[in-house]
């Protein structure tokens, strides 16, 4: 795909999201969003400093993934902590699919001394993993779904797109392990690159992929903590939703965030999310006696911490990338 055709893809995909989000806006009272939203306060902000357990979960298994190639621990915690921040809002705030994040993050690891193939390796192993965690995420609201008997004709959907979903991460594990997809890839562009420079960078991708699927243990770990950042979020739904007056159990807000992360993920192309995730919690939402008006308030509490996390952790790349420029700039002349 050329690079204009890229980017009116994309254009077309973002204004889908926007159309989406105004129909969901008509659909229901707006003003009796905004009333909704505005029980909550201030309040609402402690969904900011609570984020920072799901960045840590994910830190974490970000770190666990990439200690067999830091021996000298020259990536740590705290770094990857503000890495993920970067990432996530990249993926949430700027107009590119959600796996734009995963490019920056080997930029950034490669700031830090890591090589290009394990740094690569550990950002598609961890996507992997995100996507089989997704799985287990859904699976365990469906099964919730069950235990509140909301077993009806949206529950058959739901399941049928379980189990199609479900080999999914099975295939891509199978296919990174075993199909040496980048040497396969560096092929098709030869013509347009530096095909000795392409065979050696896509070789050692490969090879360190491997070198994953021979520490099943290290796998465990970080699919773990990836789970438990997903779970984590779950919070966030039953907290908003008790400041704004409608408690619920947590096994109903466990069943809403996973509908609605799933809803979010598979329409992946979709820049920042935008329409989708309003359009997840809306539906689900419905089955557990949860108004629209209600359901976008969350969405927009959801936003309005997406906002005050990711600004500051894209301003802060952002200097980073100005003083790294202004550092090679002499070297340059």
């Amino acid at each position: 795909m050329a690079p204009t055709e890229f980017c009116e893809t994309r254009d077309r995909l973002e204004k889908g999201g926007v159309a989406l989000l105004v129909t969901l806006l008509i659909r229901t009272d707006f003003a009796a969003t905004i009333q909704t939203l505005r029980l909550g306060g201030w309040t609402v902000l402690w969904l900011v400093p609570y984020r920072a357990l799901f960045y840590f979960l994910y830190a974490t298994c970000w770190l666990v993934l990439l200690r067999p190639y830091d021996p000298g621990h020259r990536v740590g915690l705290g770094y990857l902590f503000w890495a993920t921040g970067v990432r996530d809002a990249i993926d949430r705030l700027l107009p590119v699919a959600s796996v734009g994040g995963g490019v920056i993050g080997i930029r950034l690891l490669r700031w830090r001394g890591v090589a290009t193939g394990a740094a690569s390796a550990s950002i598609i192993v961890e996507i992997a993993l995100t996507v089989l965690a997704l799985c287990a995420f859904f699976g365990l609201g469906l099964i919730l779904l069950t235990e509140i008997n909301a077993t009806g004709a949206e529950y058959h959907r739901l399941l049928l797109a379980f189990l199609l979903v479900l080999p999914v991460p099975v295939l891509m594990l199978l296919l990174l392990r075993y199909g040496a997809v980048f040497g396969r890839l560096q092929k098709f562009l030869r013509t347009v690159a530096n095909g000795a420079w392409l065979a050696k960078s896509a070789a050692s991708v490969d090879s360190e992929l491997r070198a994953y699927f021979r520490r099943p243990w290290t796998l465990t770990a970080a699919g773990l903590l990836q789970f438990a950042a997903l779970i984590s979020g779950s919070f966030e739904v039953w907290f908003v939703l008790r400041i704004f007056g409608h408690p619920v159990s947590a096994a109903a807000a466990l069943i809403l965030e996973s509908m609605s992360q799933a809803v979010r993920h598979l329409a992946f192309v979709v820049p920042a999310g935008v329409g989708v995730q309003e359009a997840g919690l809306v539906l689900f939402g419905q089955a557990l006696g949860i108004s629209s008006e209600l359901a976008l308030a969350v969405s927009m509490a959801k936003r309005i911490r997406e906002v005050l996390c990711g600004l500051p952790s894209l301003m802060s790349w952002q200097w980073l990338e100005g003083r790294r420029l202004r550092d090679l700039a002499p070297n340059a002349s």
